[in-house]
């Protein structure tokens, strides 16, 4: 909201949850913000996102280190590769990731495939074999799209009945469903 108003927009809430996605271009079309300002918007929002604290789910870190003992780990984001690395490394749990696929690694941003389908080649593993876990709908249908299962997480979606919507193979709650889900699968 933030780089919003330092834009001279006024955009709420509402309009953010409405239109939100994680491919960032897709909310300065819906925003109408004119193409020729989509760097300084990006550069604003960096400005203004590392004055931010983020922290893990509750119990990330425990269902991370569970789901790493039995599965090979990969880190599909939307975030600049300086910062969702940097972020890893202070919650300690980098190393779980065996490919980390950020914005600037693919030639196309969610909901295409091309970054998923970037971490499944480096992992050397088959779309039916993987599953892919999101909070939002690009992440279901950049899934559905390459070929991968995917489960929706609500706790923590910032669009929870846009995901809904979505129509992902299973829906959890919390991330911390996940360990007995995959066990099913």
């Amino acid at each position: 909201m933030h780089m919003f108003g330092a834009l001279g927009m006024s955009w709420s809430i509402a309009e953010l949850k409405r239109c939100y996605s994680p491919n960032w271009h897709r909310v300065y079309r819906a925003a109408r913000l004119p193409r020729v300002k989509w760097e300084e918007a990006d550069r604003l929002w960096m400005q203004f996102y590392k004055k931010q604290t983020p922290k893990l789910q509750p119990g990330a870190r425990n269902v991370l280190r569970t789901l790493d003992r039995s599965f090979k780990l990969a880190l599909v984001s939307s975030g600049s590769r300086a910062r969702v690395r940097r972020q890893l490394r202070e919650h300690n749990v980098s190393a779980m990731f065996l490919s980390k696929i950020c914005s600037e690694d693919a030639p196309r941003r969610k909901p295409h495939p091309a970054p998923l389908r970037m971490a499944l080649d480096q992992l050397h593993a088959p779309p039916q074999s993987c599953v892919y876990i999101g909070d939002a709908p690009e992440d279901i249908e950049m899934a559905h799209r390459a070929g991968v299962r995917a489960i929706g997480v609500l706790g923590g979606s910032p669009v929870p009945e846009r995901l809904l919507t979505a129509s992902p193979d299973v829906m959890i709650e919390t991330i911390r469903d996940l360990p007995a889900l995959l066990k099913k699968f």
